[in-house]
């Protein structure tokens, strides 16, 4: 699914990087890439990509202005994983649900700290690659032996996220995710999503009730839906549009608070609601995915100019 250029980037240690530097935001290490041609910036906490902008370009991810860099407090924008578990544990299928002994929505992966695996630079690209051993230090919230492992391609075209699990258990696990990307937007309410139309989607605001989209995705308040489809988007906003491009995936989240849920949510504007919207490539609800032993499966997207 790469968009990046034929020559491959060149792994580096770290005296040898050129234009990856560590740094420390609030109490978290995170890696910053300033390339000529883009900049981005990833917390190990989480594997967390919270900036990325072409040059000259405006951001492309929205970030929580009262966002909190907290060990173990995911942090709100930018794209968390959501890994072993996408969503309420209750609302997911039950081989994925067993698994799970936390109430907590979403996973433990965007509250932990990552490895850092490689940095890869070139001239006009910078891959990073993070992993996650999920071994028996995470039993009182889930069984299983699984090792994630996210790696990022960075250009100017945009920015590519491969989220593979390998299953290192011998019993079959089953699991559910996402890549909860966060774009920005000058004003939802002339913002739309294009490639959904026709699609079936679970509607979780109405008793997870099956619907049927018609045309865009517009959003007049509240919006919660787990579309079955992993087809090509495109987001249109007041500023421009960026294409997604998934692999791995058969559904989508979109999701917005609208105002009611926003001034409940933690880390969040109560009027942030207007200038942001989530659409998550995800193998959620039905789309849950299962692996044999040594088995792995990659979950990716690339957020591209269109």
């Amino acid at each position: 699914m790469s968009e990046s250029s034929n020559r491959p980037p060149i792994s580096l240690s770290p005296g040898q990087w050129s234009f990856t530097r560590w740094n420390t935001i609030g109490q978290l290490e995170a890696l910053e890439v300033h390339h000529p041609l883009f900049q981005a910036t990833i917390f190990l906490q989480g594997a967390h990509l919270a900036h990325f902008a072409p040059q000259d370009q405006m951001e492309w991810l929205w970030l929580s202005d009262t966002a909190r860099f907290e060990p173990g407090r995911p942090i709100r924008g930018g794209v968390p994983i959501c890994w072993p578990w996408f969503g309420d544990p209750a609302r997911n299928p039950p081989e994925v649900r067993k698994r799970i002994h936390s109430d907590a929505a979403h996973g433990f992966a965007r509250s932990v700290l990552w490895k850092l695996e490689d940095v890869r630079e070139s001239a006009h690209e910078v891959e990073i690659s993070l992993s996650l051993d999920a071994n028996e230090d995470f039993a009182d919230v889930w069984t299983g032996h699984a090792l994630a492992l996210l790696t990022f391609s960075f250009s100017v075209r945009g920015c590519q996220l491969a989220l593979t699990t390998t299953n290192l258990d011998s019993n079959p696990m089953a699991f559910s995710q996402a890549l909860h990307t966060y774009f920005s937007t000058a004003d939802i309410s002339r913002t739309r999503v294009l490639g959904l139309g026709t699609s079936n989607y679970i509607d979780a605001l109405n008793d997870w009730e099956y619907c049927t989209q018609d045309g865009p995705v517009y959003f007049e308040g509240e919006t919660d839906r787990i579309y079955e489809s992993g087809e090509p988007l495109t987001i249109v906003t007041p500023a421009g549009s960026r294409k997604l491009t998934a692999v791995g995936s058969d559904s989508t989240v979109v999701w917005n608070p609208g105002p009611d849920k926003a001034a409940r949510l933690s880390d969040f504007p109560d009027t942030a609601w207007k200038t942001m919207l989530c659409v998550e490539t995800a193998n959620a609800a039905g789309d849950y995915r299962v692996l044999n032993e040594g088995q792995s499966h990659t979950l990716g997207v690339f957020i591209g100019r269109t």
